[in-house]
């Protein structure tokens, strides 16, 4: 683990993080363990899939007072995470007080409309907006009149696009290309939240994830493993497009670092696992790790692909038969990170919690 605690004092905090912008040339390597400070943090999304694993790691650290950021005073079960708690209502439809946000150092947004397959909503765009554009503005509103010194956004590598060609990479240097209503939106995010911090002098630090995975992982991921795990035939045994994961646990060292790296200050960066698989691949390994064969059908990719839209899948088949690849030069190099778990063993670790989980 990457952390050193160092002992000083709240306003020494506060000249780091303030500095943060003048020091973005500053050597990551020597750097790296001098940042823990004592800080309070708080989280959004608390009762998320990021939000809580974050909570949870915080909580485990000294020099850091982690705060969960609630929409409803019950969003939590009494005593499921032993931080303060603060309420900071709907961001979709009201304002956002600043009084809630009084003492906190580092504010680090999860809480998103969270692209789904099925959409309901009549108009998505103006949905999502709602929630991850106002609702966002809102919160980094109070957050800047509050004192708030760094405010850390979860965004999306759907900014950038739906699928890279082959042998290229995303970049966060890449002109932003959003593809459907949630990357839109999530770019739109990207660019209020700058805005306000130049107003404000408030730091910004943007993540662009792909799909996260890990212990607790839900929606499709979670479907393709509990299909493994009964040994249903899928037709992926063709799929030799390759798509960037990230781990939860290599997600969450990144967001640590980027609480007060100073070299994190008002930058945008790429995270994965620093290894891509193809869609077989990682199914085949799935499988191994779920203690089952992989059945896998080798249906042609363009087969799977025309099959899918024929039904009005689309969407399915761009993740499923797409390229999709992140570059994490930048990251690594400006903050000197490297992904603490390899595919395999993140895979694996993820593969024994489901399979520890009662009803599955």
């Amino acid at each position: 683990m990457f952390i050193v605690y160092v002992t000083c004092t709240g306003d020494t905090v506060n000249q780091n993080l303030s500095a943060g912008a003048d020091h973005a040339s500053i050597d990551p390597s020597s750097s790296r363990p001098i940042w823990w400070r004592l800080m309070r943090v708080l989280v959004t999304g608390a009762s998320g899939f990021v939000g809580r694993a974050l909570l949870q790691r915080l909580l485990a650290l000294d020099g850091v007072d982690a705060v969960a950021g609630l929409r409803r005073a019950d969003a939590l079960a009494e005593g499921e995470l032993p931080c303060e708690r603060r309420v900071l209502g709907d961001l979709a439809v009201a304002a956002v007080s600043s009084e809630s946000l009084q003492g906190i150092d580092v504010l680090v947004h999860t809480a998103a409309r969270v692209h789904v397959m099925d959409e309901v909503a009549t108009d998505p765009l103006a949905a999502f907006r709602a929630v991850n554009v106002e609702g966002m503005l809102r919160l980094a509103t109070a957050a800047a009149e509050a004192g708030v010194k760094r405010f850390v956004l979860i965004s999306s590598v759907k900014v950038n696009g739906e699928e890279t060609p082959p042998g290229r990479a995303f970049s966060a240097a890449d002109q932003p290309c959003p593809r459907d209503a949630y990357g839109h939106s999530k770019w739109e995010a990207e660019q209020a939240l700058q805005a306000l911090c130049e107003r404000t002098g408030i730091q910004w630090v943007i993540i662009r994830p792909p799909l996260i995975y890990g212990p607790g992982v839900r929606a499709n991921f979670k479907r393709l493993m509990g299909s493994l795990a009964h040994g249903l035939p899928l037709p992926l045994g063709a799929l030799d497009n390759r798509r960037s994961l990230v781990a939860l646990d290599n997600l969450l060292d990144l967001l640590l670092i980027c609480l007060a790296h100073p070299a994190a200050a008002n930058q945008t960066f790429m995270v994965s696992d620093g290894d891509d698989w193809s869609v077989a691949e990682l199914a085949r390994y799935l499988a191994r790790s779920l203690q089952r064969p992989a059945r896998l059908l080798p249906v042609p990719r363009s087969w799977l692909r025309s099959g899918l839209q024929l039904l009005g899948r689309g969407s399915v088949a761009q993740r499923l038969c797409g390229e999709l690849c992140v570059d994490i030069e930048k990251t690594r190099t400006l903050l000197g990170w490297q992904p603490v778990h390899g595919v395999a063993e993140a895979l694996s670790i993820t593969a024994e919690d489901f399979l520890g989980r009662p009803g599955r």
